[in-house]
């Protein structure tokens, strides 16, 4: 056997190596369909979002744009778990038919939220809160106004849209991923696509 011949047998040995090495395809296999002969495998891929590559005029500009991504990464944990509070307590609320068990319902988990969170929020900025509003709306689709004024009563809307306005929120502002708010739509789709 040539010298050229164990070459080639030696190189494709390590290239066959190299490809048994590979990690396996993370995506699943669903389905497989045969049709005129040739067989058509259907797999669950990963979603790819593809947004425009955003340019920065300077470096304060960009250092912004970072610490914006570090406080939505800080709040969106406390939007989903309103969202998941919301899915669990609003069957609980609806059933109960006295207002005094919806009254007591309500206390007892502001309480336990607040147990919860009380020492984080204290650190918070007015702009952690601002983001938390609007990603509670996105996440439940619901205003906070909405949200308070249906579980607490319109009197506390309407106190907390108040306290709100001091600090130059609005409990009442929608979410529009589209328009003003798309810089956070952008930022929360990354986190949940696991990106950032």
């Amino acid at each position: 056997m040539s010298l050229g011949k164990l070459l080639f047998i030696f190189a494709g040995l390590l290239l066959a190596g190299s490809v048994w090495a590979q990690q396996p395809d993370s995506s699943k296999a669903m389905l497989g369909l045969i049709q005129n002969g040739d067989t058509i495998v259907f797999k669950n891929i990963k979603e790819v979002v593809v947004f425009p590559e955003r340019e920065f005029k300077n470096k304060r500009e960009y250092r912004r744009y970072s610490r914006y991504i570090e406080k939505v990464k800080k709040v969106y944990p406390l939007a989903v778990e309103a969202r998941e509070l919301l899915k669990e307590y609003q069957p609980k609320y609806d059933a109960l038919e006295d207002r005094g068990d919806q009254r007591k319902l309500m206390k007892n988990l502001e309480k336990q939220l607040l147990d919860k969170h009380k020492e984080e929020l204290k650190k918070w900025s007015i702009s952690d809160g601002r983001i938390l509003l609007k990603l509670i709306n996105r996440e439940t689709e619901r205003t906070p106004y909405s949200l308070i004024q249906d579980f607490r009563g319109g009197f506390s809307a309407v106190f907390w849209q108040g306290i709100a306005k001091l600090f130059k929120n609005d409990l009442k502002a929608g979410y529009e991923p589209d328009d003003e708010d798309k810089m956070l739509e952008e930022i929360v789709t990354l986190i949940e696509l696991g990106y950032l």
